[in-house]
């Protein structure tokens, strides 16, 4: 098997395993743990993690010249793409965030013809032009009234701000995917953000009471510290280093797919015409923005 062909494979794990969280994680916030106390086990949790398993890569110093872009990478990354994320997550609804990553590769694209110099195609752009309607629409007119979701135009926002960083992400850590072994890299990336992250999610952290906390809920926040957290990280980080940054980009837009039916399937959200409408314009969008990524990437 190529090595483009394993990071097409990993490139999908993480949107599969990206998909799932939007409902997974829904699950035990804010009632056992708040948005930003699980920001901060994610982000120690993949540290450790990745220190870990470094000692199975190179040992590799990062460049002075490089330790900037390490910081706005970190800071994109995992810190506001995070922090956004989980909040959106909290005041909004598992659909709502599932559709509205399709955002990120929006910025991706663009972002991607201005530094890496890559081509914007009449097919990919009308996709995402289509994605960005649909996601646009949603953020617009799909408000409901749940007494899970207090606050969905603001979660809503924060979805956009998660998927901008997130794109934004992408971008800035490409230059240091092609020079860093992926495991020197992410635990250089993820030590930076928990030092960022400390003095923002540190109270929430110590205000959960693990005593009481079921074993489901035990399993959830497990999953997202190792398998939306470490595993997506280094999935992408390895895909990164075949593919191109749009072409990445271009895989959150599978994840309305999944997210949509994991939530419908575990009974967690419901379909209205205005999320109908949204996820059919997106998922048209996928289909020209992809079938021209596969003949270029």
């Amino acid at each position: 098997m190529s090595k483009r062909t394993l990071a097409l494979l990993a490139a999908i794990a993480a949107t599969t395993i990206y998909g799932i969280n939007h409902t997974l994680a829904k699950g035990v916030m804010p009632h056992y743990v708040t948005p930003f106390g699980f920001i901060f086990l994610r982000v120690v949790g993949a540290a450790l993690l990745f220190w870990g398993i470094s000692v199975f890569g190179p040992r590799e110093t990062i460049e002075r010249k490089d330790w900037g872009r390490m910081l706005v990478a970190a800071l994109l990354g995992m810190v506001i793409n995070m922090l956004s994320f989980f909040k959106g997550l909290e005041l909004s609804t598992p659909i709502n965030s599932a559709v509205l990553v399709t955002i990120s590769p929006i910025i991706v694209v663009l972002l991607s013809a201005f530094f890496l110099k890559e081509r914007i195609t009449w097919n990919k752009g009308l996709g995402i032009a289509l994605g960005f309607i649909g996601a646009l629409a949603l953020v617009l007119f799909g408000a409901e009234l749940r007494q899970d979701a207090p606050n969905i135009p603001f979660g809503n926002f924060l979805f956009i701000v998660n998927a901008t960083a997130y794109g934004s992400y992408l971008i800035v850590a490409k230059k240091l995917v092609a020079k860093y072994h992926p495991f020197t890299l992410m635990k250089w990336l993820f030590t930076i953000a928990v030092v960022i992250n400390f003095p923002l999610t540190i109270t929430d952290f110590l205000l959960i009471d693990w005593q009481t906390m079921p074993l489901w809920a035990l399993g959830i926040i497990a999953f997202v510290i190792i398998g939306t957290t470490f595993m997506t990280y280094l999935f992408n980080v390895f895909a990164m280093t075949e593919l191109k940054a749009s072409t990445i980009g271009a895989f959150i837009y599978v994840q309305p797919l999944f997210g949509i039916l994991f939530a419908l399937f575990t009974g967690k959200d419901s379909l209205t015409t205005v999320k109908v409408g949204a996820a059919l314009l997106v998922l048209f969008g996928v289909y020209l923005a992809s079938k021209k990524v596969r003949e270029k990437a």
